[in-house]
């Protein structure tokens, strides 16, 4: 019975501790809060059918990330979205200390990066949602993903070359205009 209960409490340790992380990711990814809870469920009924694996995992939240990934990609070959990140979590992101014109402009530059970033190809998108938004490193993001560290870098340089252009602004302008 102990045991059992350890079992639990380690369960509910990891969930409580990178749900939040995984269904963000899966909001910026997907564009649906709907489809993020579900997928997010997905995520963690995955971790637990390969809890008994856990031990052997080197750094836990990569292997959810992983698992977050593909889990996020099947669901996306499954619906085949034309755009993705329309709406979501950010848009619901307002502050309270600006005046409502500057609101306003706010929401629109987020929406015109967040339709730049649908409209990247899936790694491209992967990478800058990773690495520019969730602010994972670049071993992290590797890891996730997995591929080179060399290829994130080169993949998130051109994915942020390719908003620039899409948007005319630096890339710094992207990313704090993602978040």
């Amino acid at each position: 019975m102990i045991d059992n209960q350890k079992l639990e409490e380690k369960i509910v340790e990891i969930y409580n501790h990178h749900y939040l992380d995984v269904y963000r990711f899966l909001v910026c990814f997907s564009g649906n809060q709907n489809d993020a809870e579900d997928l997010t469920q997905e995520v963690f009924i995955r971790v637990l059918n390969n809890f008994s694996n856990i031990n052997s995992i080197i750094n836990l939240k990569t292997w959810i990330f992983s698992i977050a990934k593909h889990v996020a990609i099947d669901h996306y070959r499954k619906k085949r979205f034309s755009s993705l990140i329309k709406d979501g979590f950010f848009k619901q992101i307002v502050s309270t200390e600006k005046e409502p014109t500057e609101l306003i402009e706010q929401n629109e530059m987020k929406k015109l990066v967040h339709s730049a970033i649908s409209k990247l190809k899936p790694n491209y998108r992967a990478v800058v949602i990773l690495r520019g938004i969730n602010e994972f490193s670049i071993r992290e993001t590797s890891e996730i993903l997995q591929c080179s560290e060399s290829k994130v870098k080169v993949d998130y340089h051109r994915a942020l070359k390719e908003l620039k252009k899409k948007l005319n602004i630096n890339a710094e302008e992207v990313i704090g205009n993602a978040n």
